[in-house]
């Protein structure tokens, strides 16, 4: 099992109350997997994302990823698991505004300090296994919203990651070029990765093999599909 997490709390102090953003989600993340963690806003799917990728510790509960218990590692523990073991996908995109997009790509491998010569190879490798062979020296003020989200994708998955995890990776996008970057993600998945999507979006979801609902900081629903 990549990913087990059980009874998961996190509870946030706030003045005199305490808010459950959390309030015991237990679930299983196998390799390959495709999983959707839907979900209104302030339901707990974000919180349970920044808990999954290590952004965060959680108030009680376990988390195992890869068999290791990361829900007891300090910052700097946390800071090497989300390097070696995780590749984030978001919304805005996140890339360096004046650096090229086979540069963005690079940025994961200099924190891993791969050699100059080998990174470029990995980048380069990278946006053409995301459609970008002919974009790789654009700046992202020259790519399109897709484009970039595309750069965004080959970066996170350029360590080779465990998990590719996607926050509303559609959200900045126009429903066409949504569908073209899930297309993108389900044959990601279909060569092995592993993706755990957030969205609030029932098509978006849809895309996805397993889906969990949360409300209130709860499990409401666990499905199982065929996916797109």
């Amino acid at each position: 099992m990549l990913i087990e997490i059980r009874d998961l709390r996190k509870v946030y102090e706030m003045g005199d109350t305490q808010v459950r953003a959390l309030d015991g989600v237990s679930v299983d993340v196998e390799r390959g997997d495709f999983l959707a963690i839907m979900g209104p806003s302030g339901s707990g799917k974000s919180t349970l994302m920044n808990l999954i990728g290590c952004l965060d510790s959680p108030s009680s509960g376990t988390y195992r990823l890869n068999t290791q218990e990361v829900s007891t590692l300090d910052d700097d523990e946390l800071a090497r698991i989300r390097n070696r073991e995780i590749g984030f996908v978001f919304q805005t995109f996140n890339l360096l505004a004046r650096t090229s997009a086979l540069e963005n790509v690079e940025v994961p491998l200099i924190y891993a300090g791969v050699s100059r010569a080998e990174r470029q190879r990995k980048a380069k490798e990278m946006l053409e296994r995301v459609g970008l062979a002919d974009r790789m020296h654009h700046q992202p003020s020259e790519l399109s919203g897709g484009q970039r989200q595309r750069v965004a994708v080959a970066r996170a998955l350029v360590n080779s990651p465990s998990i590719l995890l996607a926050d509303e990776p559609t959200g900045n996008l126009d429903s066409k070029t949504g569908e073209e970057i899930m297309a993108l993600f389900a044959q990601l998945n279909r060569e092995g990765n592993t993706i755990i999507l957030v969205t609030h979006e029932e098509d978006i979801a849809a895309h996805a093999r397993k889906r969990i609902r949360l409300r209130d900081g709860k499990i409401v629903e666990q499905s199982t599909h065929a996916g797109r």
